[in-house]
């Protein structure tokens, strides 16, 4: 008898263990949840238990740790809306700069009885106009580099003639601002690995960005398997080279006149897709932005 009861006592001992054990868990459960909900309604506070059990730490450490990630996510989410609300903003102030513009100038055109101040009038409006074009092709352009399904056609491409074709192009640019490009090449039959429309538009948008932002001369120079676009900027344009590959970045405040602030991101989204690289330097007032191959040359 006295064995049977020892053992009677024992199982109730195990027993009332067991019972406030349960108890304890069952109130740190209700603790977790109550707090939890105070999280659901917008506090950032976190999460405490007064338990020992590991379990029930490493539970309480794994919650607080997705807590802190959803957090950074809604902070960077957040983040991320101003500045599309900002950039559309400005693209919306950029659009209606040059539409505006132009349509001023056919409305001073039609009231004007003078035929050389209205052939001024309207050649304004179309400069205006292709601006306005420009910065659409390029929109265009850039949500056509963010789809998942943009696929570059590579070949073999030889550089100088594209490059030839893109600098007439710009011709009458050139000629307004009285710059004659400095065109370099150790190779004048150097070809890469490319495609030729995505590497015309990749010419076209720095040797525009040298127009629009810089101040005097533009060198082309081709370095072995890379090809540098140098030009000088103005004090007050000086971009930062940690930024000028970013969606709508402007290094001026004041934004100028055909820009949308996606032409070297494009040129960066592109030279990736086509398995290449970009980067940009900046000594002094010159700006170097170099274009690497990294497919085979020929």
């Amino acid at each position: 008898m006295g064995v049977s009861v020892v053992a009677a006592i024992i199982m109730c001992s195990v027993c009332v263990v067991f019972v406030i054990q349960y108890i304890r868990n069952h109130l740190t459960i209700r603790s977790l949840c109550r707090q939890l909900e105070e999280i659901e309604r917008g506090s950032h506070m976190e999460l405490g238990i007064p338990s020992r059990q590991r379990a029930l730490l490493e539970l309480c450490s794994k919650l607080n740790q997705l807590q802190n990630k959803e957090y950074q996510r809604q902070i960077q989410y957040e983040k991320a809306q101003r500045q599309l609300k900002q950039n559309i903003t400005s693209l919306a102030h950029d659009i209606r700069t040059p539409l505006t513009g132009a349509a001023g100038y056919i409305q001073l055109a039609q009231e004007c009885e003078d035929c050389t101040k209205q052939e001024r009038y309207l050649r304004i409006a179309s400069e205006r106009l292709k601006e306005l074009g420009d910065m659409l092709e390029e929109l265009f352009l850039y949500t056509k580099l963010t789809s998942a399904q943009f696929e570059p056609n590579m070949d073999e491409i030889q550089v100088l003639p594209l490059l030839s074709d893109c600098l007439v192009a710009l011709y009458q640019q050139f000629e307004d601002q009285k710059i004659v490009p400095q065109i370099e090449f150790e190779s004048q039959s150097i070809r890469v690995w490319a495609d030729e429309e995505c590497l015309r538009r990749v010419i076209h948008n720095l040797l525009q960005n040298a127009l629009l932002h810089g101040k005097g001369s533009i060198v082309i120079r081709q370095n072995k398997t890379s090809f540098v676009f140098e030009n000088l900027v103005s004090e007050t344009s000086k971009p930062d080279p940690n930024q000028i590959f970013e969606q709508f970045y402007k290094a001026d405040s004041a934004r100028r006149k055909g820009s949308s602030g996606l032409g070297l991101f494009i040129v960066k989204e592109i030279m990736e897709r086509m398995n290449g690289g970009v980067k940009a330097e900046l000594d002094g007032e010159k700006l170097r932005i170099i274009l690497y191959f990294y497919g085979k040359q020929l």
